[in-house]
């Protein structure tokens, strides 16, 4: 299963790097991330045409960690409104005792307090509803703990937003 995410990644990433690169519509979004690590805020700002800081502010079982993503951002499939984006970034917080679930079923039993320390990657759509101040995204986002691990993962994320400085509605 992690064989076949991995590959859909990498294919979808390679027939989308080859679109024309293009502005966001929009400078700032904040809202919701849904995850399989944590749920939380996310605050996007788009500081470049086509490049992006994320930064979500996660809560987990008995925890919280603070995620810092650097995207890249391309037209997909010419569809108005549409971007593909990737990036990468890094992931800091802690967590208490619990089970941590992973995709490949190797599932982390905590005891005690955890310190949480590694590198995030991140890959998806987002759209931007027309005539709206909402922007929905679905990524892959895989992450690599380093402080309590090592060890891989992968979940998906949905995200929704408002964008709170949109320049063409």
């Amino acid at each position: 299963m992690k064989k076949i995410i991995l590959n859909s990644t990498f294919l979808v990433f390679a027939l989308l790097i080859n679109q024309r690169l293009h502005a966001q519509d929009y400078n700032m979004a904040a809202g919701l991330k849904f995850s399989g690590y944590e749920n939380g805020f996310s605050f996007k700002y788009n500081y470049q045409p086509k490049v992006a800081l994320e930064g979500i502010l996660g809560f987990r079982n008995q925890g919280i960690v603070i995620t810092g993503l650097y995207e890249i951002y391309s037209k997909a499939f010419d569809v108005s409104g549409l971007s593909f984006y990737y990036g990468g970034g890094a992931h800091l917080g802690g967590s208490g005792n619990g089970v941590y679930h992973t995709l490949s079923g190797n599932d982390q039993l905590t005891v005690g307090s955890k310190f949480l320390l590694g590198a995030d990657g991140v890959v998806g759509f987002e759209y931007l509803i027309p005539q709206s101040p909402i922007a929905i995204s679905l990524d892959l986002n895989p992450r690599i703990e380093l402080a309590s691990g090592p060890f891989f993962d992968i979940t998906p994320g949905l995200g929704l937003k408002d964008l709170i400085d949109k320049n063409s509605w």
